[in-house]
């Protein structure tokens, strides 16, 4: 739920985070770059959208061999902040991925305190309707979408694979048209519940204070909780948490996987016992295949 800096680190969590980010997250150029070193094309600055005169932008990753038609996006959050690096910086974030065929989207959306954890929320539904939409483009299966994050980015995969939607039929938006459905998820260490993170939640940990997105109240938090969303139509979801973890406590991930079970959904949860708030070492390498085995066995099979 912090927000990276720069050099991929957080303001709180610098060295608790970095090993997980290694795993997933260099020179900006205006055109798509053949990184022959990686085998993968970056697009930067694809738009999908804009908002108050601004472009929402996205990352595209494409690999030049043993391409699978599949996409998986990368929600760009951590304390509802979405933070811009030059995708060459990041693109060893996505190789595991990319080595399997996957094409790799890596979302901005409108970032807090400026916009809200909702505002956040539409932002990603739109990008999942515009990959759709320019699937052609992009050479992907509209059929064959996946998404994951970590913390907050977590939150809005869940979001995405729990209360997405067949289109807005009377929108004059062609974009806004398109379904916003995923087919499958993975979830870092999310919050699932924002009730229980909100201003006037009875037992709400103090270090919540300190992220502006949750200055909000229990009734404005319900809508854009995963957990009150679960149906079972629900994307089949992987969950990855850590049992020692005291900034999004490890019953987040265990209540939304109760409520997947109780409506079929298929799921999973992964529990690293002694990781927090972010993996490392042997722990960040385990998550690493599960995530890339989640997105080979329900978007290639």
């Amino acid at each position: 739920m912090h927000h990276l800096n720069q050099n991929g680190s957080t303001p709180m969590l610098r060295l608790r985070h970095a090993p997980i980010l290694a795993v997933f997250l260099g020179v900006f150029v205006a055109a798509p770059l053949r990184s022959d070193a990686q085998d993968v094309v970056i697009e930067p600055d694809v738009v999908y959208g804009h908002k108050l005169g601004l472009a929402m932008t996205c990352d595209v990753f494409t690999p030049v061999e043993h391409v699978n038609g599949a996409a998986v996006l990368f929600m760009v959050s951590g304390g509802w902040y979405s933070h811009w690096s030059p995708p060459e910086q990041t693109q060893h974030m996505f190789k595991p991925l990319t080595d399997e065929g996957f094409t790799v989207f890596a979302v901005r959306h409108g970032s807090s305190p400026k916009f809200s954890i909702a505002e956040a929320v539409a932002d990603v539904r739109r990008s999942v309707r515009f990959i759709r939409i320019n699937t052609e483009k992009f050479q992907v299966d509209p059929n064959r979408i996946g998404v994951f994050g970590m913390s907050a980015g977590g939150h809005l995969s869940l979001m995405l694979g729990t209360a997405s939607d067949d289109g807005i039929t009377d929108s004059k938006d062609p974009v806004e048209r398109v379904s916003d459905r995923v087919n499958a998820v993975v979830a870092y260490v999310a919050p699932t519940d924002l009730r229980i993170m909100a201003r006037d939640a009875p037992d709400r940990l103090p270090a919540y204070q300190r992220f502006p997105a949750l200055d909000i109240d229990m009734i404005a938090a319900e809508p854009n909780s995963p957990i009150v969303h679960v149906t079972p139509d629900d994307a089949p979801t992987l969950l990855l948490a850590g049992a020692k973890d005291d900034l999004v406590p490890i019953s987040h991930s265990r209540n939304i996987e109760a409520a997947f079970e109780e409506a079929n959904v298929e799921s999973k949860l992964i529990e690293f016992e002694n990781a927090g708030h972010g993996f490392g070492g042997e722990d960040a390498e385990n998550a690493t295949k599960a995530m890339v085995d989640w997105f080979v066995t329900h978007l290639t099979k």
